[in-house]
């Protein structure tokens, strides 16, 4: 399944030229082409979901692997310290291409802080409201 109007589905089945790291029968690795970081990757998969609450579950299920097998990957040749997976699901929550994508960002110690938010504070009984209503 693939919407011929897609930038990404265009990236992740070959119609546009990427820097691939890894390719595989669902998915392709490609280099953002504006990175956070040196070696920041984007697991594209090759079909068309538009998000999370589209995309199937194995498929999903995989993607994360991906992600874990990678970031060991990643560390050992980028020498990072650490990793961010980032993965956004519509506007308000950041989603800029709608092609479901995880964003891997290999971070080092003398890198900029590139993700932070505020906290939010709820008194004890909206947090107990909350709680009943997400069980």
């Amino acid at each position: 399944m693939k919407d011929n109007n897609c930038i990404f589905c265009k990236l992740a089945n070959g119609d546009i030229p990427t820097n691939s790291i890894y390719e595989d029968v669902d998915f392709k690795v490609i280099l953002d082409a504006a990175p956070a970081t040196k070696g920041h990757a984007l697991i594209i998969p090759k079909s068309h979901y538009k998000d999370i609450y589209e995309i199937d579950e194995e498929l999903a299920g995989k993607a994360f692997k991906l992600a874990k097998k990678l970031t060991i990957s990643m560390t050992d040749k980028l020498g990072c310290e650490g990793f961010n997976i980032l993965q956004n699901n519509k506007e308000v929550a950041g989603q800029t291409v709608f092609h479901f994508h995880m964003h891997l960002i290999p971070r080092y110690k003398e890198g900029k802080s590139i993700l932070t938010w505020g906290h939010e504070e709820f008194t004890p009984e909206e947090m107990e409201d909350i709680c009943k209503s997400l069980s």
